[in-house]
């Protein structure tokens, strides 16, 4: 942690000097200046070492300038200071993710949440957002792992938290075709649609989905559909080309 050595804890109310310190070291973390906010907050933590909020923002600062096992420390020692500390445990979580130790990044968000909320809808949105957030990091990882049940299991629990997070809704679709379970992805990426008929990215993916369960005109149909409403959309007129392409073998077909 960016102190220097020996330091002495002093009991009491901050003095005048500790207070500017802190306050100049806020400012510096709150417009993005890492540099200044973490020599504030070093010099504070010479003599002031339990502020959990204080370790909590030097580690997502450090954490910033990718010094992650000195993140893991600060973030550590809040979290010693102040068991309960919602935010340190999402940070703590993103740092694991970020490190590849998914299932510690699992038991993070999940200890997060239970302390969060005690009782059903006790989360603020802020925190349900960044808790699915973190979840759907993890399904991305289990899918590039090849590991689509894991991955599915965490985009839903993304979902459960924030039902309307269209993007999140759109992996779990493909998530789910990809282990075979075409019929649930169309479900999921229709559900898309219904909350944001302009959601292209569901809409060739549905698509997709329709072809790939030999339903062949009506993935054409949403192809087009997708076209008229962006022609710059490239990957729905790859899909119409190749498939009118496989239904016409020897035809050029046309591009729109």
């Amino acid at each position: 942690m960016a102190s220097t050595a020996d330091p002495v804890e002093r009991s009491g109310p901050l003095t005048a000097s500790e207070r500017r310190t802190y306050e100049l070291g806020r400012r510096s973390y709150e417009r993005g200046d890492v540099k200044g906010a973490l020599a504030q907050f070093g010099r504070l933590l010479r003599t002031r070492r339990g502020f959990a909020d204080v370790h909590y923002m030097m580690g997502t600062l450090l954490e910033r300038r990718d010094d992650h096992e000195l993140a893991l420390q600060s973030l550590r020692e809040a979290l010693r200071i102040n068991p309960g500390y919602t935010e340190a445990m999402l940070a703590l979580a993103s740092i694991y993710e970020r490190q590849g130790d998914y299932e510690r990044s699992q038991e993070m968000a999940e200890r997060a949440l239970r302390t969060a909320s005690p009782a059903a809808g006790a989360l603020d949105a802020t925190t349900r957002g960044k808790l699915a957030n973190l979840h759907a990091q993890l399904g991305d990882a289990y899918r590039d792992a090849g590991d689509l049940p894991e991955a599915i299991d965490a985009y839903r629990k993304a979902l459960d938290r924030c039902p309307k997070f269209h993007d999140i809704r759109n992996r779990l679709g493909v998530a789910l075709r990809e282990a075979g379970l075409p019929d649930r992805a169309l479900a999921e990426f229709r559900r898309v649609l219904r909350g944001n008929p302009d959601y292209l990215d569901a809409a060739v993916q549905l698509g997709l989905t329709l072809y790939t369960l030999g339903r062949a005109n009506e993935a054409l149909e949403q192809w087009r559909a997708v076209l008229e409403k962006d022609a710059a959309r490239d990957d729905a007129r790859m899909y119409l080309r190749l498939v009118r392409g496989a239904a016409n073998p020897g035809e050029t077909p046309p591009e729109s």
